[in-house]
């Protein structure tokens, strides 16, 4: 008996519909005609054990019993997976041979892998254990993905990178969120301050962003902008370019601050002859946007719509379990494998029928262009996020999950469609001894940005050639003030935490870093921004994410590693070699053990005046867990992110 363990009950049914009927369903399992089953964990069926697993003295929250490790990791059935976990036992001890079916990503294959493990598997049944990659849950896709099983022992290290993680964030959320906790309890405050090395560094990101806002001073600067005539009367502006001589009057990013220097420079060129003294003109081509990855259509869906992260995932998962419209949602990956591409005419009239408002646009798709979004080299487990060919027999989805399919499926469309070419024109012209610049953009082919909405104000210039002489009929100075940086928003949080290198402090680290590297995974990144909500550290004032008091105390209480992206970052960075087999798991753990010696140091020297800023009087809410054989209330470690 061949037995499928899925990731969730809904990739299960889309297995067990390809199987042999009829199909007879049981508790937590469905068996088809043949014998084989398909089973299902609900995420993960098993968790860390809690510290007082490893010795009752542990109950008790105490500095002299940091910082806590394990010397044998232990894992716990999670209390209402129980029963699932019966059932998975006694089906793999019955099957002859097993399939990982869980999601294709690292924790997808963690999540069944340790259920395989915990079930006692071993030696020949172990190493024929196999691998099922399915990213769309229609029937076609189901099939071919079951006649291309791969070994299950290619993707070990993935969940050798997925069990490092999770032992990772147990050792350093539960010990840090202990001792602060601690520290604040010194203070008064009698709630959980909660520590992880995700979650803390975007808190820390919200609270710099705050900080930088209020501190902020409004300064004044100028410019001067020119309106020159051409001998046919064709009138255009260009601005004013400070010389090597105006430094002194300048800030650090070459704004004019002497607003004497910019009064000059109009009553200088004021009515003056100008002379063109060099064109630059250059066509550029820009090739169609690849399709989306979680993180990139949630930033988009949060620009467009005002959705929050969380409210873009679950949307997703609707489209991808419910309805079936999409694949894999939770992706990291942009790129399609070349073989999808001959499936492209049935995607296209699948979004003809499902979005009337891309009817038009799916209908002109010419499906012989092929854009650079499919590429074999780039997509290993899991590909981008886009449409499948299933259509819809009648209008059945939300307002929201018809906001995001759409976005998703024009994307789509977008790599059908030609190049956009456009030239970049940019004019330098002389005025009594001043540089001046215009610049402007014609377009030449609109291509796929006919998909979306055009910015219709580009700049067009006079048809001119080198030292054409010109007439500066007016010459004005613009008073103007530095602007003090913008609140996040979901959107540019978001942003911020995939292309986290912008906000690394160090130097060296940021060198070795690639734009993609992020916090947390595109699986993650929505909870952790809801978590940061729901433990009161941060707050919405209409789009804006600001910090709270409470948020702001305890990045001010922590040392500045655990505040800022450059850790976790290259945790993240070590993550992803162990799953490319760059690195061991011991050469990962080994020196964050060492790292957490010395943050309990430094925590156990925190003076308690570094808590001023909490809100004792109003705490936030506690993060309890009542067990059924108790009354009592019982705070967990929350150190998941």
């Amino acid at each position: 008996m061949i037995l499928y363990i899925a990731e969730k009950p809904s990739l299960g049914r889309a297995i067990a519909d390809v199987l042999p009927k009829p199909l007879k369903k049981g508790d937590g399992f469905i068996r088809a005609a043949n014998g084989d089953c398909v089973s299902w964990c609900v995420g993960h069926l098993l968790e860390q054990a809690e510290p007082d697993a490893y010795s009752p003295e542990y109950k008790s929250w105490k500095f002299e019993h940091l910082p806590i490790v394990p010397d044998t990791w232990k894992m716990k059935p999670k209390y209402k997976m129980r029963s699932q976990i019966a059932v998975l036992r006694g089906l793999v001890k019955e099957a002859s041979q097993l399939v990982n079916a869980g999601d294709p990503d690292r924790e997808g294959q963690l999540l069944v892998d340790e259920i395989i493990h915990y079930c006692g598997v071993k030696g020949t049944k172990l190493a024929s254990v196999q691998r099922l990659l399915v990213s769309d849950l229609n029937i076609s896709a189901v099939k071919k993905s079951l006649a291309n099983l791969r070994a299950n022992e290619e993707f070990m290290p993935l969940s050798a990178s997925a069990l490092a993680r999770s032992r990772a964030d147990w050792l350093y959320g539960m010990n840090m969120t202990r001792a602060y906790t601690l520290l604040g309890q010194r203070a008064g405050y009698n709630s959980v301050l909660s520590v992880g090395r995700v979650q803390t560094p975007v808190l820390g990101l919200v609270v710099k962003r705050d900080n930088e806002i209020n501190d902020f001073v409004a300064k004044p600067f100028y410019e001067v902008i020119a309106t020159l005539n051409t001998q046919q009367r064709e009138t255009f502006d260009a601005k004013w370019q400070p010389s090597g001589a105006c430094e002194k009057y300048q800030d650090d990013e070459g704004r004019v601050i002497y607003r004497k220097l910019a009064e000059t420079v109009v009553a200088k060129t004021q009515g003056q002859k100008a002379t063109v003294t060099d064109i630059k003109k250059q066509d550029k081509r820009l090739n169609q946007p690849l399709p989306y990855n979680l993180s990139s259509l949630q930033i988009d869906a949060a620009k467009r719509f005002g959705l929050s992260a969380k409210q873009v995932l679950d949307c997703c998962q609707a489209l991808y379990e419910k309805h079936k419209l999409i694949t894999y949602p939770r992706s990291d990956n942009r790129y399609l494998p070349k073989g999808h591409f001959n499936e492209g005419d049935k995607v296209i009239a699948s979004i003809a029928n499902n979005d009337k408002e891309l009817t038009s646009a799916a209908n002109n798709a010419d499906s012989s262009i092929k854009s650079k979004a499919w590429n074999d080299n780039k997509v290993d487990a899991h590909h981008a996020i886009i449409p499948t060919a299933k259509k819809l027999a009648t209008a059945s989805l939300s307002g929201s999950e018809s906001k995001v399919y759409q976005l998703i499926a024009r994307q789509y469309l977008a790599q059908f469609y030609p190049v956009h070419a456009f030239s970049e024109q940019q004019v330098t012209i002389d005025i009594a001894g001043g540089e001046f610049k215009a610049k402007a953009k014609a377009i030449n082919e609109l291509g796929w940005k006919v998909l979306f909405k055009q910015n219709t104000d580009d700049v067009v210039l006079p048809v001119l050639v080198k030292d054409q002489l010109l007439q500066c009929v007016d010459s004005r100075l613009i008073d103007k003030m530095t602007q003090p940086p913008k609140p996040f928003t979901d959107a540019t949080l978001l942003a911020a935490m995939t292309g986290i290198s912008r906000y690394v402090t160090n130097s060296e680290v940021r060198k070795v870093l690639k734009e993609t590297d992020g916090l947390g995974t595109e699986a993650t990144r929505a909870s952790i921004i809801e978590l940061l909500f729901k433990r009161q550290f941060l707050t919405r004032q209409a789009k804006n994410i600001r910090a709270t008091n409470n948020g702001k105390a305890l990045i001010n209480a922590l040392p500045l590693s655990a505040t800022t992206p450059d850790m976790t970052a290259l945790w993240e960075m070590k993550l992803n070699n162990i799953s490319h087999k760059e690195l061991s798991y011991n050469d990962f753990m080994t020196p964050l053990l060492a790292d957490l010696d010395s943050l309990m140091i430094q925590a156990k020297a925190t003076p308690t005046d570094a808590f001023a800023m909490l809100e004792k009087g109003a705490p936030a809410k506690r993060f309890t867990r009542r067990r059924k054989s108790s009354s009592k209330k019982k705070v967990r470690n929350f150190n998941r992110a």
